[in-house]
């Protein structure tokens, strides 16, 4: 499994609102340039981001975006699986997670099944256990290995 872009981008954009939590709205320019990311791309992901109550957005000159709940309450597993959908490693671990496509006919007698669930159980426990404020607090005084800052 590899996250794409929508991913990534995601979870990048909704720390940086987490860095401004309590502040205001935040408007999408800034939350670009605070980042690094595309503006354009950004305001795709904001609709799915929005509609799953993860932020919100204020229009007018002074809106922009902010997080729906506190930072610790929003883990990296609840904005992966909203733009990117459910976790899975193998496609016949889809059908279970509520995605449309049909389950393997060798599902029941699939000997190497198991080893995927657990796979994604675990991607799925750790994603679920990392929140917007565990990448802040981890983020403080941090330097990053390889990246000019």
């Amino acid at each position: 499994m590899k996250i794409s872009t929508k991913g990534r981008y995601s979870v990048t954009a909704l720390y940086e609102l987490a860095l401004h939590y309590g502040t205001g709205p935040l408007p999408l320019k800034n939350i670009a340039q605070g980042q690094g990311l595309s503006e354009n791309y950004l305001e795709q992901l904001m609709l799915p981001l929005r509609r799953a109550g993860l932020v919100k957005s204020i229009r007018g000159a002074q809106g922009g975006y902010m997080l729906a709940r506190e930072p610790k309450e929003i883990t990296i597993g609840e904005i992966i699986t909203t733009v990117e959908g459910p976790i899975a490693v193998v496609d016949c671990l889809l059908a279970e997670a509520g995605a449309k496509d049909q389950p393997c006919e060798r599902a029941c007698a699939c000997v190497t099944r198991g080893i995927w669930e657990k796979v994604c159980d675990s991607i799925s426990e750790v994603l679920g256990g990392i929140t917007l404020q565990t990448l802040m607090d981890n983020d403080k005084g941090s330097e990053h290995v390889g990246c000019a800052r």
